[in-house]
């Protein structure tokens, strides 16, 4: 099956590039920018070889996995543009429901449910999905803004600091190109609520019902140290806030989450 747009994706003027193996697609997406591309065009492949994720860990996609990036090339501040992170993360969940059905028919109450985990990740029963990743570049009189997407369709990696799972192990049978024409739609729906950032109060209230850990325990590495307390809310910056014991809301910009009882031990 080769990758193909979905039908509202079509419709809104996005274009695509597939391959059938890359090294990066959020590399390819940039050096399309630089090259004047200027979008909206999504770049894809079911075997990635030498992605980065957060803190420039290996993201690497075995053949039967999803790799998608979107370049969009936009007129906002790098601020703004962070929060598209938060779209993003709910077109995936929205393209997952979607490509879940039949499972969720077949295994009732054992079906896959998923959540977002601040900032830009994807859980399935507490274990890691999706990871999402943003880069952004100057371009001539704009931003190009690319969220680089990987989902786990047929393998997990191991040893990662979130346990990882897989669609297939959930027991969700379809393919990288079914899911990413589902996404691809999902794309159109939540990048039109985001506006530019202008919609990012809306994204935001969609995001919150379904965070994970949203009012549990959460410590957070932000490099030499650790941050305790509960998970409060996300603010209209998209920066989760923290309350500590004293009472203090601390909002944290970037850092590993962990939550539960593993946040009580401080996992590294």
């Amino acid at each position: 099956m080769a990758f193909t747009l979905g039908p509202r994706a079509l419709s809104a003027g996005y274009k695509l590039a597939a391959f059938e193996r890359t090294g990066s697609t959020n590399t390819e997406a940039i050096e399309h920018a630089r090259a004047g591309e200027r979008g909206p065009m999504w770049f894809v492949t079911s075997e990635q070889t030498a992605g980065r994720g957060r803190r420039q860990r290996a993201w690497i996609a075995p053949r039967g996995n999803l790799a998608a990036s979107i370049l969009e090339v936009m007129d906002v501040t790098p601020a703004v543009a962070a929060t598209l992170g938060f779209a993003a993360g709910l077109a995936e969940e929205a393209a997952l429901e979607k490509v879940s059905l039949e499972a969720a028919l077949r295994l009732g109450e054992g079906r896959p449910r998923y959540a977002l985990k601040w900032p830009n990740d994807v859980l399935a029963g507490g274990q890691k999905l999706v990871g999402i990743g943003l880069e952004a570049e100057a371009v001539g009189n704009g931003i190009a803004v690319v969220a680089g997407m990987g989902t786990n369709v047929v393998a997990a990696p191991e040893g990662t600091p979130t346990p990882a799972v897989s669609l297939a192990a959930l027991g969700v049978q379809i393919s990288a190109e079914e899911l990413f024409s589902a996404l691809s739609d999902a794309w159109v729906e939540f990048r039109g609520i985001w506006d530019n950032g202008r919609g990012f109060a809306e994204i935001r209230k969609l995001w919150l019902e379904r965070a994970a850990g949203l009012g549990e325990k959460v410590a957070i590495h932000t490099g030499a140290m650790t941050l305790e307390g509960i998970f409060d809310t996300i603010d209209d910056a998209g920066c989760l806030i923290v309350r500590t014991a004293e009472g203090r809301l601390v909002p944290v910009a970037a850092g590993e989450v962990f939550f539960g009882p593993v946040a009580s031990v401080g996992a590294a």
